[in-house]
């Protein structure tokens, strides 16, 4: 169980188009986002694509250490993976990994969506590990969802989006 005592769910519902659907080992279609150096210099700050081996390593790493999803988008009445995205409190890694998808507010309904999630698990604030500085979209994204950088790193920031406790 990757959030100890929380039952992650198969299908995370984000839009009438777009879902999160639990990874489930089977990501050969995923194979290639992280082909394109510009996808790997966005996620990793080097242009070296992932060999098949890193790809297993990471989605498994990532597995362990939050809810980790397939982005998937409604074409032509079937649902097809276009990025992913992991859910833990203290980030949110996240990869549009179909390049037409890139720029149409994918990201940012996403990112909406694990935030209604944390909400409803209760948590206090939702943290992102470090963005790159020269990664403009995904720092323009997390930002107009309300997250602030609150800690300066080589290479970037971490940021933080408190989640204020609802008054009764």
């Amino acid at each position: 169980m990757p959030i100890p005592g929380i039952a992650q769910p198969e299908i995370l519902p984000v839009d009438e188009t777009l879902r999160l659907r639990r990874f489930d080992d089977h990501y050969d279609f995923a194979f290639s986002w992280y082909q394109d150096g510009e996808t790997v210099w966005l996620v990793d700050g080097v242009r070296t694509p992932y060999t098949w081996e890193k790809l297993g390593r990471m989605y498994h790493y990532l597995e362990k250490q939050g809810e980790l999803y397939f982005i998937e988008a409604l074409e032509d009445g079937a649902f097809r993976p276009i990025g992913d995205v992991c859910f833990w409190q203290n980030d949110l890694p996240i990869v549009i990994g179909d390049p037409a998808y890139r720029g149409k507010g994918v990201g940012r309904k996403v990112i909406s969506a694990l935030i209604q999630r944390g909400r409803e698990l209760g948590y206090d604030a939702l943290r992102v590990g470090e963005i790159y500085e020269y990664n403009a979209a995904s720092r323009k994204c997390f930002e107009s969802l309300g997250f602030r950088a609150y800690e300066k790193m080589e290479n970037g920031s971490r940021y933080v989006l408190p989640l204020p406790v609802p008054r009764c």
